[in-house]
């Protein structure tokens, strides 16, 4: 078997001290892509970044590929020598540059060639180049990679000149083959061993391949696969819980991940706390088990939480109890803490509470949490008034006007990712509306592209006001988001403002959402806290923002086609919500057979009109229709004024999916306009009156997309993007 067949095993063990879980999967597919990409740049093999697994811990980071190339294939590269005017004299003979150039090449003048350039012909030499060994371009990859993850922030530990991680990396463990591969991150050299459970397993374990590194880790309490983690502690927890009382774990896929990366070899113990503590509200509860103490809730079979939890230890039992005796304890202390901020908290109520905000920073320039009350009470306001909703104002604005005044809770101080949901319990239990209290307990939803909306329409446009005003005051005062750098979670913020628009089909424009923003800052500007502010810059700047995360909304959130959104936004970008119907009526029509031959009949259309303004100066003018001859053109203009007629009548009615299909009814009569009839005619009366024919028809039938946007499956095959 030759090098370049023989395929080996390689595995790589970066050792460090604990990462923190939450960006462990991240810094893993980051080595994976760093890898995958290195094998494609040096050749190593098409199946290889296929084959290439990764697991990890707190304290690994481990990449491992059963089969890779011994060599690198063997490459040729051709080395272009002098031209061949240069190289031969007149009687064909080879110059001392041909000469030299053969030297150069290790090679005689018979084994050069001539060869085609956009220069013309040139001599040259196809030179064979031995693929490298394997081992080589490991150890040249491995440092590159595994210092190239780029985690939010870094440390030295071996001094400034010395390489940056998150943690210090403290092994290195890089085999090829079962032989060590040369290479090192500072001063830690790549060996052949790896180490076991911190408390339980022995510190230097001997490792030749992968199935007996797994094994020598497991027989030392670590886990390396993280789906194993997870089911060792799923299936712990069915054990531990008695199967007469139907307790479940309740729902927590966030928190049962974290434990997953905080833990080598889990297992879970089952602890208990005092049910009087059950008189605190299910949020406060989970959220102190949750936040503080990553235990997992337990809940009855009506969903009421049970006065039990579950801890997930990083080791083997707790044969004596004390390590589930001390976990009680800590949580009873937690607990009573919680208790005493909701009493001491109920003694101020939330209106009172609106004056304390004033010593709340919202943002130097743009004042504090009182100013943005405001500002959230007055938006949301206007947006209910845009939506004829006046039954609602009153509710509206004191949801957005106490919103915030959670935030001078003690509750909060201590548990800050229970903001607004804090303000919602305490609005119910001082006996405000149901209305206002759910709102303010929703009004930071949705915290991600992924979470859910407010649940009621008073929630959604408290919450609209809320990330309108964060908007409308960082553009205006240039703190725009930049590049990849965001640092005030803008982009955040407006991929909620596009999730609520769509979830509640709020017919809000985006121009007037961005006009009443920026017109709350008013008063802000008149009396000076904010410098040089105007309106223009939000006006100018936070409208192709938004559209920006409409478009990324359509595109990785709802999949649609990056030409049907474009197509799409070219026609109308004002409305999200009728953005998205006519977005997905695009793609429902889009696989019939006559939408594309109409796309490409549009795009004809659009540069014959294109051509017409820049050689003859046509502007469109009114239509002539004695002017039609028989036949083709008589009959488009007829199509062409029924099909407006429908397409006007669908789309008042909101159905774009039937107004698309109508349009696409004229392709054939379209073809056969195209095929009878010379548009740029002779005459210029004809000429005019059939180019305003095109614009009319252009004009009228890309209100819902243009068409000309829609790249063709001939287009896609010519590599048009």
């Amino acid at each position: 078997m030759s090098a370049e067949a023989k395929e080996l095993e390689f595995l790589l063990e970066v050792g460090v001290e604990e990462i923190p879980a939450w960006m462990i999967e991240g810094a893993l597919a980051d080595l994976k892509r760093a890898l995958q990409e290195g094998f494609a740049r040096f050749r190593l093999s098409s199946d290889a970044p296929a084959s290439l697994e990764m697991y990890a811990t707190p304290r690994r980071l481990i990449a491992y590929c059963p089969r890779l190339p011994a060599q690198q294939p063997s490459s040729i590269e051709t080395v272009q020598g002098p031209p061949q005017r240069v190289a031969f004299d007149a009687q064909g003979k080879p110059t001392a540059a041909a000469t030299a150039f053969a030297a150069k090449m290790g090679a005689k003048i018979d084994q050069l060639e001539a060869v085609s350039t956009p220069k013309g012909e040139y001599l040259a030499f196809r030179k064979k180049n031995p693929g490298r060994p394997t081992v080589d371009i490991l150890a040249e990859l491995i440092p590159q990679a595994v210092l190239g993850i780029p985690f939010p922030r870094t440390m030295y530990w071996e001094g400034k000149a010395g390489p940056r991680f998150i943690r210090p990396i403290r092994s290195l463990l890089a085999l090829y083959g079962g032989r060590v591969i040369p290479c090192s991150i500072g001063s830690v050299r790549a060996g052949s061993h790896t180490f076991g459970h911190r408390l339980l397993g022995k510190p230097r374990l001997a490792v030749r391949d992968f199935a007996g590194y797994q094994k020598a880790l497991r027989d030392n309490y670590v886990l390396i696969d993280p789906k194993e983690r997870r089911a060792r502690i799923l299936d712990g927890v069915r054990d531990l819980l008695p199967s007469d009382d139907g307790l479940r774990l309740k729902p927590n896929e966030e928190l049962l991940n974290t434990l997953v990366y905080l833990t080598e070899y889990p297992t879970p113990l089952l602890g208990e706390f005092d049910p009087s503590f059950l008189a605190l509200p299910d949020e406060v509860l989970v959220t102190v088990m949750k936040g503080h103490q990553k235990y997992l809730s337990l809940e009855r079979p009506d969903g009421t939480l049970a006065p039990r939890f579950v801890a997930v230890m990083n080791r083997d039992d707790d044969a004596t109890g004390t390590i589930r005796h001390g976990h009680e304890r800590v949580l009873r202390a937690r607990f009573s803490d919680a208790r005493f901020f909701w009493e001491t908290d109920g003694k101020i109520h939330l209106e009172l509470r609106l004056e304390l905000l004033r010593q709340v920073t919202f943002q130097s320039q743009l004042g504090s949490y009182f100013d943005k009350a405001d500002r959230m009470r007055r938006l949301a306001a206007a947006f209910a008034v845009r939506l004829g909703h006046t039954d609602k104002l009153e509710a509206i604005q004191s949801a957005a006007r106490l919103a915030k005044c959670d935030l001078t809770t003690e509750l909060v101080k201590e548990f800050t990712e229970l903001q607004g949901v804090v303000g919602g319990l305490y609005a119910r239990r001082e006996g405000l509306s149901e209305e206002i209290a759910t709102a303010i307990y929703d009004h930071y939803k949705p915290l991600t592209i992924e979470d859910a909306s407010p649940r009621t329409l008073a929630g959604a446009l408290v919450s609209l006001s809320d990330r309108m005003d964060t908007l409308a005051g960082y553009f205006g005062i240039g703190l725009a988001p930049s590049g990849s750098k965001d640092p005030f979670g803008l982009r955040r913020a407006g991929n909620g403002v596009i999730k609520i628009l769509v979830d509640h089909a709020l017919p809000l424009p985006l121009s007037c959402l961005i006009e009443d923003a920026a017109s709350v800052y008013q008063s802000a500007q008149a009396q000076g806290r904010v410098p040089d502010w105007v309106r223009e810059t939000v006006l100018s700047g936070l409208g192709p923002f938004l559209v920006e995360r409409l478009r990324y909304y359509l595109q990785d959130v709802r999949g649609f086609a990056y030409d049907e959104i474009n197509a799409v936004l070219a026609a109308g970008r004002d409305d999200m919500v009728d953005a998205l119907e006519r977005t997905a009526a695009v793609a429902q029509v889009r696989p019939t057979e006559n939408f594309e031959p109409l796309a490409v009949a549009f795009k004809r259309i659009k540069n014959i009109l294109g051509q017409a303004r820049r050689v003859h100066g046509f502007v469109a003018g009114g239509l002539d229709p004695s002017l039609f001859e028989p036949g083709p053109e008589a009959e488009l203009y007829e199509r062409y004024r029924a099909v407006a007629e429908l397409v006007s009548r669908q789309k008042q009615e909101g159905d774009y999916l039937a107004a698309l299909e109508a349009i696409a009814t004229l392709r054939p009569p379209v073809d056969r306009f195209f095929d009878a009839i010379l548009v740029m005619a002779p005459q210029e009366n004809l000429r005019q009156n059939r180019l305003t024919l095109l614009q009319s028809l252009l004009q009228e039938f890309s209100t819902i997309a243009d068409f000309s946007e829609i790249v063709t499956a001939e287009e896609k095959k010519a590599g048009v993007q």
